[in-house]
C-alpha cells in the first residue's frame, strides 16, 4: 500500500512539474510582416514618397539603423529582448526558418479561422463570410471544467463576431465597437465605450483604433481574471492597406508596448505570475518582391503566406530566434495553444498537430 502510494505521489508530482501554464494569452496583429520583424526598416518602401507619408526623416530617426538587428529591436524592442531571451521566436525565413498559412487565400477571415480552428476549411473564403461552422480552440477551452466562462475574446475588427461564432461558442467576443459591461458597466467600461464611440473613425464602423480593444482587454484582464484571453490588433493591416508605412511602423511598435505592459501585469499577479504563456502571431503575410505589393495580400501576392510566431511562458523553453531549418504551418497554432494549457484539441473537423519543437527543452 506505501508503495502504491509513493508511486501516485511521484506520477501527481511529475504531472504538476511537467504543467505549468495555467492560463494563456493570445495575441495578433493583423498582417505584420516578418521582414520588418526580422529585418527592421525597408529602406526602399521608407524612401519612397508613396508610402512614407512624407515623413521619411521620422522613420530613419525612429525605427532605421544600418545594423538590422538594431533597426528591428527599435521597432519591437521587447519582443527583441524578454521574448528572445526568455521565449522563442520563428519566422526568419533567411535563416531557412519558414511559417506560412495553409490555406490558399492569404487573407484575414481564412487566417484567423485557421489559427483558431487549426483546420483549413476551403469554404471559408470571404472575409465576409457567415458565422464560421468550424469549432474553435477558444470554445473547446471553454468546455473544459477549470476553463469554463473564463475564456474571452477582444478584436478591433467587427468579423470576430463571425470569426469565433460568437452565439454559438459561448464566450463573450467584444470586436469593433461592441460595448463592454453589458447593461450594467462599471464607470471604467463606461468610460471606455464613450471615448471608443466618440473616437476618430478611420476604419468607419468596421474597426475602432487598437487602443481601445487594448484597454477593453487590459480592463478584463485586471478585473474578471480570465484563463484564456484573446486579443487581435489591426492597424498593421490597415495603415499598410492605406500605403501609410510610417503608421505602418508606429503601430507595430505600439503593440509591442502592449505586449510588454500585459507581460508586466502578469508577471506581478498572483493568479499569472509565471504561470502564464503568451503566444504572438498573425493571419498573414504581405508582398515583398515587388516592393509596391507590401500594401496588399491575398492569392496573387507573391509572399502574403509568409508569416511568423512567438511565445514566451513556462513551458517554452528560452531558445531565442530559432535558426534551424524547418516548415510550421498556421494551422498548428490551435492544438500548440491547447496543448500549452495540457490539453489535446479534439472536435469533428480534422486538427493540425502542435508546433512540436516549441516544447522541446
Amino acid at each position: 500500500m506505501k508503495k502504491v502510494t509513493l508511486i501516485l505521489f511521484i506520477l501527481l508530482s511529475w504531472k504538476s512539474q511537467a504543467q505549468k501554464t495555467e492560463n494563456i494569452i493570445i495575441i495578433t496583429t493583423d498582417g505584420f510582416r516578418w521582414q520588418e520583424l526580422f529585418k527592421g526598416v525597408d529602406k526602399t518602401i521608407a524612401n519612397d514618397k508613396k508610402f512614407n507619408q512624407g515623413d521619411s526623416a521620422y522613420i530613419y530617426k525612429k525605427f532605421f539603423d544600418t545594423d538590422l538587428k538594431k533597426s528591428r529591436e527599435k521597432i519591437m524592442p521587447f519582443l527583441w529582448s524578454e521574448i528572445a531571451a526568455k521565449g522563442q521566436i520563428y519566422g526568419n525565413r533567411e535563416l531557412g526558418n519558414k511559417v506560412d498559412v495553409s490555406n490558399p487565400y492569404w487573407f484575414s477571415y481564412p487566417g484567423y479561422s485557421e489559427i483558431m480552428t487549426g483546420n483549413v476549411d476551403l469554404a471559408v473564403n470571404s472575409n465576409g463570410y457567415k458565422p464560421n461552422p468550424n469549432v474553435n480552440v477558444l470554445e473547446f477551452l471553454n468546455k473544459q471544467s477549470k476553463l469554463k466562462g473564463k475564456v474571452a475574446a477582444f478584436g478591433a475588427w467587427d468579423a470576430f463576431d463571425r470569426i469565433l461564432n460568437e452565439e454559438r461558442s459561448g464566450f463573450p467576443v467584444i470586436s469593433a465597437f461592441d460595448k463592454v459591461g453589458g447593461n450594467k458597466p462599471t464607470a471604467a467600461q463606461k468610460l471606455l465605450n464613450e471615448m471608443r464611440d466618440n473616437s476618430f473613425k478611420p476604419f468607419h464602423e468596421d474597426e475602432c483604433l487598437d487602443v481601445f480593444t487594448h484597454y477593453q482587454a487590459m480592463d478584463e484582464l485586471k478585473t474578471k481574471k480570465p484563463k484564456v484571453l484573446y486579443i487581435s490588433y489591426g492597424e498593421t493591416d490597415e495603415w499598410a492597406h492605406h500605403g501609410h508605412y510610417r503608421s505602418y511602423l508606429d503601430a507595430a511598435n505600439q503593440v509591442d508596448k502592449w505586449i510588454q505592459e500585459i507581460w508586466n501585469f502578469i508577471q506581478n499577479d498572483p493568479q499569472y505570475k509565471n504561470k502564464t504563456t503568451i503566444f504572438i502571431t498573425t493571419d498573414h503575410g504581405r508582398g515583398d518582391k515587388t516592393k509596391t505589393q507590401w500594401t496588399d495580400h491575398g492569392a496573387d501576392v507573391v509572399g502574403a503566406s509568409e508569416i511568423w510566431f512567438a511565445a514566451i511562458g513556462p513551458e517554452i523553453a528560452p531558445k531565442g530566434e530559432i535558426k534551424t531549418d524547418s516548415q510550421v504551418y498556421q494551422k498548428q497554432f490551435a492544438q500548440t495553444i491547447a496543448k500549452l494549457l495540457g490539453y489535446t484539441f479534439t472536435t469533428d473537423h480534422p486538427v493540425a498537430e502542435e508546433v512540436k519543437e516549441v516544447f522541446e527543452k
